[in-house]
């Protein structure tokens, strides 16, 4: 039964809850639906309290999108614009709110449901959600055309690199590449823009790697789901109300260090961190792996540079951890006309003799995943003989 809900009712049944001084359970919002509409059915009364569940509870009219089993993103511009990525590309829905207070209550209740203020006097919030969904959300002034609500879900299952190559995402040329790469302990980066599908692809290289090794996953959120029989997650926390008992990415890699890795996995490498992966790597830790935001293959080094270089490090001392630790960098990208993720490069970091360290192509693809042999290609089938 499909009960429509208006506005004014669910202002009602708010109000009620909030004077009764109960927590707005299911159970509750039909006590409360009850006592304001006494003429519904039993029947009604349920299937209204579901609808009202969801605007007090849960997700509110975001719930049937959250559901959709390809949706990754949910995407609230203001009460008016609600988009989605299905993997297809982004698309606008039908979905609106009331107004742009409706949408700021469900902000405030997300975070809130997270631990998290989001008022005037802190007008947004990037947090996570039970069942790993994360949440970002920016309050007006800030957004100057209404409250913004962005929603990113977790994978609901792993992809294998059989999967990815049936999705055309890994082109089948890619993949004794890519198999060596793994089974041979090389160090490497997965690198994209954002939705290109790292976390995808990351996750279905680890399944590769040896049953008997001790995966140690260190990420903000938990997205990496490997199907290995040993993986250990370590999860960064934000600091609470008084800006205290946070936990970064960087504790987080010195933590994993001292639990017996046989891979250090960081999910996304984005600041100081960077540092202690490198270290890491050039400790004998082998095989380490993340993702890295990156527009080509050949932005890494620069991109890590920067990142070292804000840390501490001198430009040197970047690319001489760079040359001794990391080995491939995998590029994704993700077409503008369709939405499909696939790897482009897979590309060999090389130091030149001016001591910088440069990705060299070993491998690109085109559209249709044709491979077109680089520069590069010798040298890294010598560090991966199958």
């Amino acid at each position: 039964m499909n009960t429509a809900v208006s506005p004014e009712l669910v202002e009602a049944v708010r109000v009620r809850l909030a004077r009764m001084g109960v927590e707005p359970s299911a159970a509750q919002v039909a006590v409360a639906l009850r006592a304001e509409k006494s003429v519904y059915g039993d029947a009604e009364i349920l299937a209204v309290a579901r609808a009202l569940c969801a605007d007090l509870i849960g997700a509110g009219p975001l719930e049937p999108l959250l559901a959709e089993a390809d949706v990754t993103d949910v995407l609230v511009n203001g009460p008016r614009e609600v988009w989605v990525d299905d993997g297809q590309g982004l698309r606008r829905t039908s979905v609106t709110f009331t107004d742009d207070s409706a949408v700021r209550r469900l902000a405030q209740r997300l975070a809130a449901a997270a631990g998290r203020r989001l008022d005037d006097a802190s007008p947004y919030v990037d947090a996570r959600l039970t069942g790993g969904v994360r949440l970002h959300a920016v309050l007006p002034p800030v957004a100057s055309g209404g409250t913004c609500v962005s929603l990113r879900l977790p994978p609901r299952r792993t992809f294998t690199l059989a999967d990815l190559v049936a999705a055309g995402t890994v082109p089948p040329a890619a993949v004794p590449v890519l198999t060596s790469m793994v089974s041979n302990r090389l160090a490497f980066l997965v690198t994209g823009g954002t939705g290109t599908g790292k976390t995808t692809l990351l996750s279905a290289l680890l399944s590769l790697a040896d049953p008997g090794e001790r995966l140690l996953l260190v990420e903000d959120s938990a997205e990496l789901r490997p199907l290995h029989p040993h993986v250990v997650r370590l999860e960064s926390r934000p600091a609470n109300l008084e800006g205290a008992g946070g936990v970064g990415l960087r504790d987080l890699v010195r933590q994993a260090l001292r639990m017996r890795p046989d891979r250090v996995v960081v999910g996304e490498v984005r600041g100081s961190e960077m540092v202690d992966l490198l270290a890491a790597l050039n400790t004998g830790h082998e095989g380490g792996c993340g993702t890295l935001h990156a527009n080509t293959a050949a932005d890494v080094p620069p991109r890590l540079e920067a990142l070292g270089c804000a840390a501490g490090l001198s430009r040197e001392a970047v690319h001489s951890q760079l040359a001794a630790a990391l080995d491939v960098v995998i590029h994704l990208t993700r077409s503008r006309h369709d939405g499909r993720r696939r790897v482009a490069e897979i590309c060999l970091m090389s130091r030149t003799p001016t001591g910088l360290v440069h990705a060299v192509p070993a491998l690109t693809f085109d559209s249709k995943g044709h491979p077109q042999i680089g520069p590069g290609y010798n040298a890294l089938t010598e560090r991966t003989p199958s």
